[in-house]
């Protein structure tokens, strides 16, 4: 695996680490800290800061660079769905981060926004896709578009199958008012938190393809 790609996956998607990988870093983070000093190693075992487990030392046992890319792979072989690998449209590198709108080797830029919109509510149509409900802050949307969810702490940026106007019944049987935004590229799982999230009325950007 590339270091860049290593690198990218363990800053930005530590959320897919396991109990165990996230206990192994943070012993490698505390014992690097405190190389110098055995008193205050045992002071930070004492308040549980890091881990004295010795099955957790066994992850370092090769080296912190081989631990991070072997936690980098399994996240990238059980969860590569969840990941969400921004790269640049004119040369396909990797972009520094996953907010990144400007590509770091080539210099091209994608800032390509053309709408804000934001959500009051989510819900599934049945037999017509799952519809994030809500208002056009800016800007004009069209079927075609993308909705990128980046600022619901999801990186993925889904495809605008159809767009449904005012007072359509929802499953409760209540009318909704405003724009719901369809899809069908959503999983059950980010279904749910984006119901979730609906509360909190996030605004999101719309983006055209670069």
């Amino acid at each position: 695996m590339d270091k860049d790609i290593k690198n990218y996956i363990i800053t930005y998607f530590k959320n897919l680490m396991t109990e165990d990988e996230k206990l192994a870093l943070s012993y490698h983070m505390y014992t690097y800290k405190t190389s110098d000093s055995h008193e205050m190693r045992r002071k930070m075992i004492e308040k549980g800061s890091v881990s004295s487990d010795p099955e957790i030392a066994v992850f370092l046992k090769n080296g912190y660079d081989e631990f991070e890319l072997n936690v980098a792979q399994r996240i990238v072989a059980e969860s590569s769905e969840k990941i969400f690998f921004n790269t640049c449209p004119q040369c396909s590198r990797l972009a520094r981060t996953p907010y990144a709108k400007q590509c770091r080797y080539c210099g091209y830029s994608w800032h390509n926004g053309v709408a804000k919109f934001k959500i009051d509510g989510a819900f599934q149509l049945t037999g017509r896709g799952f519809y994030l409900l809500g208002e056009i802050i800016e800007g004009e949307i069209n079927p075609g578009q993308l909705i990128d969810l980046e600022a619901l702490g999801l990186h993925k940026k889904i495809k605008i199958e159809s767009i449904e106007l005012g007072n359509k019944p929802a499953n409760s049987g209540k009318l909704w008012n405003g724009i719901g935004l369809g899809t069908n590229e959503l999983t059950e799982e980010d279904k749910q938190y984006i119901k979730q999230q609906s509360s909190l009325h996030p605004i999101i950007n719309i983006i055209t393809l670069p």
